[in-house]
């Protein structure tokens, strides 16, 4: 956010901050980094039991499910505010990955993407009003490098199990994990599980944004 004189300059129009239904301090800090005031707030959404109900929808559908879900639990409580939501699923080859559960689970997960391309399917739900108004995915390809065993727990170690849990697959990209890939393609946001250039076109369509 930059300043004219003392005053400061938002990109945002309404009145009220925006509402991210995440507790997520990455999505956060890309809201920030973009200008933006944010509220967080927490959807409660249990997405394990969610996604038990879907009756195996593919990732992208899975994805955007979930996203608006979070936007929707928040947006019933928030009604009078934008609010999103936002979702990433982790998909190699069939399989779906969660956050791992501890450093031992980290390294099987990383173990098992090692040498393949895996996709991200980062989604993003807007609720105004207390309804879902916009809803879309975008997608990512990462291919691993070959890790043996020992580098990869040399990773895992490094990393520490506060990172290596806080993100689908067991690595975080801004960090440590940059050095587990041969190859990367899609936008650094998506990557990180919140689309911004998809994002704001939506919102500036809407007149939400200042330019």
């Amino acid at each position: 956010m930059t300043t004219r004189g003392s005053a400061p300059i938002s990109p945002w129009n309404p009145l009220a901050p925006l509402v991210l239904a995440s507790t997520s301090t990455t999505r956060r800090q890309l809201l920030n980094d973009a200008g933006f005031a944010v509220e967080c707030e927490g959807s409660g959404v249990d997405e394990r039991a969610l996604e038990s109900q879907t009756n195996g929808l593919p990732p992208t559908e899975l994805a955007l499910a979930l996203a608006k879900a979070k936007a929707l639990a928040v947006a019933k409580r928030r009604p009078d505010r934008i609010v999103i939501g936002a979702d990433q699923i982790l998909s190699c080859e069939g399989e779906i990955f969660h956050k791992p559960q501890g450093l031992t689970d980290a390294e099987r997960q990383i173990g098992r993407l090692s040498g393949r391309t895996h996709r991200l399917h980062s989604a993003v739900a807007v609720a105004d009003g207390g309804v879902i108004v916009e809803g879309f995915v975008e997608e990512a390809r990462l291919t691993m490098r070959e890790l043996d065993r020992g580098a990869i727990r040399r990773y895992v170690e490094a990393a520490g199990a506060h990172r290596v849990t806080a993100s689908v697959g067991g690595y975080q990209l801004e960090g440590l994990g940059i050095h587990l890939f041969a190859r990367i393609e899609g936008d650094h946001s998506t990557i990180l599980g919140l689309p911004l250039l998809p994002l704001l076109g939506r919102l500036r369509a809407r007149g939400c944004l200042a330019f």
